[in-house]
């Protein structure tokens, strides 16, 4: 139930770190641009879903541990909302990880970048981010994640 909690406060600041970067402060190159129309479309290959299985699967476990599909709380559309470019496409949380899904590899380094500057630890891979926020995922060790990281870009390369 922690988890539960810890991803939608976690999904409220993305909330709120996408309003921000909306705006226009004149800083475009870490605001990723897409029009209307890729925004719509479902992007093409891995999604965050099958990544959570495919990376249980790699490390060598039944799954990452509960996972929930938390959409909503990174993406206005998911939401019913006004789309915005920097949406995620998808949103796994786990005990182990959350993953983010992306658009395009530009998106998902803008996000990246953001939630660095949080103090979070976010990681890149390909056109997913990979976070530790909440209370049981700082539990998962830098080797476990290190290890999911390269995983995912070793399946983000399979699926290009």
């Amino acid at each position: 139930m922690r988890i539960r909690h810890t991803a939608v406060a976690v999904a409220g600041l993305a909330c709120v770190l996408t309003a921000c970067s909306s705006n226009d402060s004149g800083n475009t190159d870490t605001k990723p641009k897409t029009t209307a129309s890729k925004a719509a479309a479902e992007p093409a290959g891995l999604t965050a879903e099958q990544a959570a299985a495919e990376l249980a699967d790699a490390t060598g476990v039944t799954d990452l541990g509960d996972p929930i599909d938390n959409t909503k709380s990174c993406s206005q559309r998911a939401a019913g909302k006004e789309p915005h470019a920097n949406d995620c496409s998808q949103l796994i949380t786990t005990d182990t990880v959350s993953i983010y899904e992306y658009e395009t590899p530009a998106i998902a380094a803008h996000w990246v970048q953001a939630m660095k500057k949080t103090g979070s630890d976010w990681r890149q891979a390909g056109r997913f981010a990979l976070a530790w926020m909440s209370r049981d995922q700082k539990y998962t060790s830098e080797k476990r994640r290190a290890e999911l990281v390269t995983e995912l870009e070793k399946l983000t390369a399979s699926t290009s």
